[in-house]
């Protein structure tokens, strides 16, 4: 649902992002044992998820759905459209009922979960390789900074995902 939504709001290659995360989530949550217990990545979920609203404000302080606007040629959707309101509704509203789901023992929210870890360690990765398809000289593409502290948080999370004892 979400690659569609994203396909309605922002064009193909938003869409392929997001298809990039949720697959590669649901990839990995079929590949990869999740071991730990809610309690043992709480910490680290809310830091990723905290990392990933300062992203957000990143992206939106610099400007990066005019970029996104200029690259793929579509026009930045009204915050208030409903694809941008179904948009938030799926994939945030997904990440916020993950942990509750996962905290229950609930195999689709382990799947949110990895979901989630997938998105910020591996598609946020993105924010490197745009700048390389644009025709200003490779540089700061916007969000590009908060990306930094982020997938490595979420890659050590998926790993804490497979680690039962951990500590």
């Amino acid at each position: 649902v979400v690659p569609f939504v994203g396909y309605l709001s922002f064009g193909p290659l938003p869409a392929l992002l997001f298809l990039v995360g949720h697959l590669s989530g649901f990839i990995l949550w079929l590949a990869l044992p999740t071991r730990a217990p809610f309690l043992k990545i709480k910490f680290l979920y809310w830091l990723t998820f905290g990392l990933f609203f300062l992203h957000r404000v990143e992206e939106k302080v610099s400007g990066f759905f005019a970029r996104l606007s200029e690259i793929t040629g579509k026009p930045i959707p009204e915050i208030a459209s409903f694809p941008i309101i179904l948009l938030l509704v799926v994939s945030v509203g997904a990440w916020l009922i993950g942990p509750y789901l996962y905290s229950r023992g609930s195999t689709f929210g382990k799947y949110l979960v990895w979901t989630f870890f997938a998105s910020m360690g591996i598609t946020e990765l993105a924010h490197f390789i745009i700048p390389i398809f644009t025709p200003e000289p490779y540089g700061y593409f916007p969000g590009m900074l908060s990306v930094i502290p982020l997938a490595p948080v979420a890659w050590f999370s998926m790993w804490r995902l497979t680690q039962q004892n951990a500590p």
